[in-house]
């Protein structure tokens, strides 16, 4: 299981690099609703949607929602949703210290998926495409650079937990929740996000000036990034599930893989323009 997780992650990785760097935004916008949409698809499941009626409307729904954001809402309700997203998250933050893991009917968990579901998929798009396609004219290709450099600090976020949790783990984050999770591997994948973060500064025209808000924007996008985890760790518990998917071999599901990048996205977004950078 471990050399086919690391087998998908090196065929995956540079086929999503090039994806960011190569695909003009609207193309990358389509794929990674695609990508998003079948995430939510699994979500669906997990929420206890049994009718493939059902599920299918929920995906026509949220469809519909980034299709009017693409055509009528972008660029100007870009932040509104970004900022949307980002009160989601720290709704979510609440909500996961306040929650009880334990597997829950169908019944009363379904709504609130749902509902949680559009409210990190849908803000987190639209925080791609403003990352992507934010830097108009002669900087345009800061715009990928961005986007990359999010993506970039995600991973680091995910890899560096792993390998520092793995070797020195010790202390559980949140043991109830997700208890292969441990403090010494949050400060590790915390550590690495923003050194990642530091030295790419430089090739966005990010000046000396800025480093700190470039750690900070890494800070911000780590803690973020768990709290996906986390949250979905929370969902997968109470539907009694242990992957989202079986899609993505060694991986699970697309849910699985995206869930960071649902909440780092929008958090990302928002304290860039905050920071200033």
């Amino acid at each position: 299981m471990k050399s086919q997780r690391i087998l998908t992650a090196l065929i995956l990785t540079p086929v999503a690099i090039a994806a960011v760097l190569l695909l003009p935004t609207h193309w990358l916008g389509l794929l990674a609703a695609v990508l998003m949409l079948l995430g939510l698809w699994e979500l669906t499941r997990l929420a206890g949607v049994v009718h493939t009626l059902g599920r299918v409307a929920y995906l026509a729904v949220n469809a519909a929602l980034m299709a009017w954001l693409a055509w009528f809402g972008l660029p100007g309700l870009g932040l509104a949703a970004v900022l949307v997203g980002a009160l989601w998250w720290l709704l979510a933050a609440i909500w996961i210290w306040k929650a009880d893991p334990s597997p829950r009917p169908a019944s009363s968990r379904r709504l609130p998926m749902l509902l949680a579901g559009t409210l990190s998929v849908v803000p987190a798009w639209v925080a791609l495409a403003e990352l992507h396609g934010g830097q108009p004219g002669e900087h345009a290709m800061l715009g990928p650079g961005w986007a990359l450099l999010v993506l970039a600090m995600i991973w680091a976020s995910d890899t560096g937990a792993w390998f520092t949790g793995t070797r020195w783990g010790r202390r559980k984050l949140i043991p109830r929740i997700s208890p292969g999770k441990s403090w010494e591997g949050f400060w590790g994948g915390l550590a690495t996000t923003v050194v990642v973060a530091v030295l790419a500064a430089p090739f966005l025209g990010v000046g000396l000036a800025q480093l700190p808000a470039m750690a900070l924007l890494a800070v911000a996008v780590c803690l973020a990034a768990v709290l996906g985890d986390l949250f979905e760790s929370l969902v997968k518990r109470q539907a009694g599930s242990k992957d989202s998917g079986t899609l993505i071999p060694g991986h699970g599901g697309v849910y699985d893989r995206i869930d960071s990048l649902l909440a780092a996205l929008p958090v990302a977004v928002l304290f860039k323009a905050v920071l200033g950078l």
